[in-house]
């Protein structure tokens, strides 16, 4: 039995995944564990969960369609339409998104700095 902690258990998780993709850096940002692509955040582990940065329409779908899928609120404060909140048990489901995590990577990347 392990004596991690869930959000370690995630961070883990999720640097096993995201950092193997190409242009994908880890770092701490307002006491979050934030994973970025061209310098733009597109996903975090906050609270229970892991948040995502979708076009507003397919975070509006995932709403949805997705029973571990929420709004995101870091902090208790309400994010943006084109954020989402997925919460996996196990950290280990993670991987089950990883089409979810592609697509926030992607968007961000495309995206036009503000």
């Amino acid at each position: 039995m392990t004596t991690e902690s869930p959000k370690s258990a995630t961070k883990a998780q999720l640097d096993a995944l995201l950092l193997k993709l190409p242009g994908v850096s880890a770092r701490t940002i307002n006491g979050l564990d934030a994973y970025f692509v061209s310098d733009k955040m597109f996903a975090c582990i906050s609270g229970s969960g892991v948040g995502l940065r979708l076009p507003a329409a397919t975070a509006t779908e995932l709403h949805f369609s997705r029973d571990h899928v929420s709004a995101f609120q870091p902090g208790g404060i309400a994010a943006t339409r084109e954020w989402i909140q997925i919460t996996r048990a196990d950290a280990t489901d993670y991987v089950k998104d990883m089409e979810l995590f592609q697509a926030a990577l992607d968007f961000v990347k495309a995206a036009r700095s503000r």
